[in-house]
Order: C-alpha cells, then structure tokens, then sequence
C-alpha cells in the first residue's frame, strides 16, 4: 500500500449503478459514449458507500470545465483533496471480481477513514488505482 495526495478536490459527475456490481461496465460505457473520452484522455471513478444499510455505486467522469455535468444532467460529486491509502491494479479489467478483496485490505488498515467512500480510479485502460481517504 501506498499513500497518495489529491492536492485539489476534483470534480466530477455521473450517475448511480442501481444493478450495482453488474451494471458497472455499461454504466462507464454509457459515460464514455457521452463524454466522447476513453479513459486515459479523462479520469473516471468508481465511487462507492454505504447508504440506508446497503451498498451505493457512482460511475463518475472528472469534470473538464465548470458545469459540465448539468450539460448531461448528471449528478455533481467531489473528490475531496487530502491523503489517502492506495493500491494499484494492473490489468483490473481482468480482475473486476477480486477489487472488493483490494478495499478489504485497504480498509483493515487503522490509518484510513471508514466513513468515507471507497474510490476507484481508472487511469487508463489498464492500470486503476484504489483509494480510501485517510484521517487527518
């Protein structure tokens, strides 16, 4: 595990996964389709919680300018700035069903904040990175 900053909030939009975890890839697609960039050309996230005693998923796109969001009518979320525990996995499109097996780890770890949300972050097609933001 590794720590990583965000020095800035990032924003970014999207939608909740109510067939949460099958409907995952096509909610990207549908994303990316809108947006008109692959990941790599824009960052996406998977955002996930807990809410009313069950689990919520956002696909989410960062923002390329103010209001991006509101032009699709999606939902505006930010990533708050500040440090978090990190793990990278290479090939995660190979490796979709073992990611919640990566949080579990990242999360049995005593420097990280259970309130908040776990991230996903798809960095390209092939690397993602997954965050839990750390206490202060």
């Amino acid at each position: 595990m590794k720590e990583f900053n965000f020095p800035e909030d990032v924003n970014v939009f999207g939608f909740s996964v109510n067939t949460f975890p099958a409907g995952i890839g096509d909610a990207f697609d549908i994303l990316i389709q809108k947006t008109g960039d692959c990941a790599g050309a824009r960052s996406y996230y998977g955002l996930s919680e807990f809410k009313n005693g069950k689990m919520i998923y956002y696909a989410l796109a960062e923002e390329k300018f103010p209001g991006e969001g509101e032009k699709f009518n999606y939902e505006k979320f930010t990533i708050e700035k500040g440090d978090y525990l990190t793990m990278k996995v290479s090939g995660w499109q190979n490796k979709t069903n073992s990611i919640k097996d990566v949080f579990s780890e990242i999360i049995e770890d005593s420097r990280v904040n259970k309130t908040k949300p776990a991230i996903e972050w798809y960095i390209n097609e092939d690397e993602m990175m997954c965050l839990v933001q750390m206490n202060h």
